[in-house]
């Protein structure tokens, strides 16, 4: 039986990282407050907007909210991700037509939109210093028979109605190489996107959290939640710092969450995925797009994608060459060593896939791991744990958490504030968690 995951010591240091907010190891106060109404498990992108949106605006003063993270603040996988905001109109839509029809496929994708343009919004009305930059992000096909099955994908889905395809345009092989910058690209789908530095994004919000008076509790990790409340209506919490009780608890533990509700154990698996931030020694060559992904297997894997930085790096995800050796990253939540495979990989990327980069000379200035939540069905889980009253999960974002995460948070703490339906919120239904879902993959 597979150990159940938990956060590891000792994570690798992303980019991120590398500038530490003055609440990244912060408690709120000595010991646990020991009781609460709500609490949440997890500081990272959906905690962290869960505080963000539960702490503001409430008519309710004597609310009390605490966080419990178990290492630092966004620590976890949205502190070691791509840095994109990149909603995926094209690939990931066919592959959810394919997987649940094309309604599903077009309710996704406009709430992905609307994510992109709530989180765009958001970041710009609080002055979130996160370097956001809009951009035109991509995928570029280079094997001929998956650019000709996305091509078919592209028009069945022009045929049938995709309303989210009206923002991607189409590049062929005449013009695919030029746009993109990727060597040998014969088809490029292009697509508004921005690139961000998520981890400036999520402090701000956590602080906004903190001023209006949510505890913080970084280095606390949750070992076990009691089977049930007490006669006070309170579940029980077992932490590393102590015992502490709330009355409503949301899960916002991505690839963590089986461990504290083993109901989850086949439902949000972890993988294990890394990232690196390389740049030239010298000049490099033509600049490529700002943001793109290459994908090796239609509709939806990337053998890598990358992010440009404002000083001429790039942040260069995916590394596709550790893919067939498995029991590197599926259920892996190892994040405190690297994918060593993935290492001569990010060094050699430049040469290998950007045009004009052929003799360039790239330096490795980081390179780091972070743990998906990943889901049998491709689809987070959202909403009120299955009979536990009290519980609610925002979890399993598949590493696609950022044009998701807002307004799912969003939505979970309208219905843990004032039981105001999911649906009613536009999630996707197909987001909600259930005990359907649960016994599909059980």
């Amino acid at each position: 039986m597979a150990p159940s995951p938990f956060p590891v010591p000792h994570a690798t240091v992303p980019f991120w990282r590398t500038e530490l907010h003055k609440l990244d190891s912060y408690q709120s106060t000595p010991k646990l407050t020991e009781k609460q109404d709500i609490i949440i498990i997890g500081a990272g992108f959906a905690g962290a907007a869960l505080a963000y949106y539960l702490s503001k605006n409430t008519l309710d003063s004597n609310l009390k909210i605490t966080i419990l993270e178990a290492r630092e603040a966004c620590s976890g996988a949205t502190g070691r991700n791509g840095g994109h905001l990149r909603p995926d109109i094209f690939n990931g839509a066919a592959s959810r037509m394919r997987k649940h029809g094309l309604e599903v496929a077009n309710e996704v994708a406009h709430f992905e939109l609307e994510n992109a343009e709530a989180l765009a919004n958001l970041i710009r009305s609080e002055g979130i210093d996160c370097d956001f930059t809009p951009v035109t992000s991509g995928t570029a096909f280079v094997d001929e028979a998956e650019a000709t099955d996305a091509k078919i994908l592209w028009d069945n889905m022009l045929e049938k109605g995709s309303p989210a395809l009206n923002q991607v345009t189409y590049h062929g092989p005449e013009d695919a190489e030029k746009v993109s910058g990727v060597r040998g690209a014969i088809a490029l789908y292009t697509f508004p996107a921005a690139v961000i530095w998520p981890y400036k994004m999520v402090m701000h919000l956590l602080e906004a959290a903190v001023v209006a008076n949510v505890n913080l509790y970084t280095h606390t990790p949750v070992h076990a939640i009691s089977p049930e409340v007490d006669s006070e209506g309170y579940w029980t919490l077992e932490t590393a710092r102590g015992t502490t009780k709330a009355r409503r608890i949301v899960f916002a533990t991505n690839a963590y969450t089986s461990g504290l509700l083993a109901e989850y154990a086949d439902a949000i698996l972890p993988a294990r995925g890394t990232c690196a931030l390389v740049e030239p020694t010298a000049t490099g060559g033509p600049p490529p797009m700002r943001s793109c992904g290459i994908a090796t297997k239609s509709p939806n894997t990337m053998d890598s994608y990358w992010g440009a930085r404002p000083d001429g790096g790039f942040i260069v995800g995916g590394a596709g060459s550790y893919r067939d050796q498995p029991e590197l990253w599926r259920g892996n939540f190892d994040d405190a060593s690297l994918i060593e495979p993935a290492v001569p990989f990010f060094k050699q990327w430049a040469r290998k896939n950007l045009v004009g980069w052929e003799d360039a000379e790239m330096v490795m200035k980081n390179v780091w791991t972070g743990i998906m939540g990943y889901t049998p069905d491709d689809l987070p889980h959202v909403g009120p744990v299955p009979g536990r009253e009290g519980l609610y999960v925002c979890a399993g974002f598949i590493g696609h958490g950022m044009p998701n995460v807002l307004l799912c948070a969003k939505a979970v703490a309208k219905l843990v504030k004032d039981n105001y339906p999911l649906a009613k919120s536009g999630v996707p239904g197909c987001y909600e968690t259930s005990s359907e879902r649960l016994r599909k993959v059980t």
